[in-house]
């Protein structure tokens, strides 16, 4: 059974960093393809970031230059480092595996475009 599980999230002032990990258990990192999600209240989920192995990360508008996604083969982990946080950042956090198609830009938390999420991890940026 494959599971995906966030941690890392928490309250920051703006400007402030966190580092979300994703552990994947029971799932191979070979030829691994993960994305990094948000959703904010009252939307869906918004891509963040994407990541094929062995493959430069995607990034979306937004979290060029702020964001950065990696993955740790040795500890089944994908880490999204988030520094120069802004209160629209404030989000639950899922990661999520195994797309059908190319990384959709906007979908429901939890679609079956992607095979399997994790349950989210909030992160809330506010002074």
């Amino acid at each position: 059974e494959v599971r995906l599980v966030e941690s890392g999230g928490g309250s920051v002032q703006p400007g402030g960093s966190l580092r979300l990990s994703c552990i994947a258990s029971g799932y191979s990192f070979d030829n691994s393809e993960m994305a990094w999600y948000r959703q904010a209240p009252g939307m869906e989920c918004e891509l963040v970031s994407g990541l094929i192995s062995n493959e430069d990360p995607h990034y979306e508008d937004f979290a060029k230059g702020r964001f950065t996604m990696s993955q740790d083969n040795a500890k089944s982990t994908v880490y999204l480092q988030m520094n120069s946080l802004m209160p629209e950042d404030t989000a639950v956090y899922y990661c999520a595996a195994d797309p059908n198609s190319p990384w959709a830009a906007q979908l429901p938390c939890g679609d079956d475009e992607f095979r399997y999420w994790g349950q989210g991890t909030q992160v809330t940026v506010s002074s």
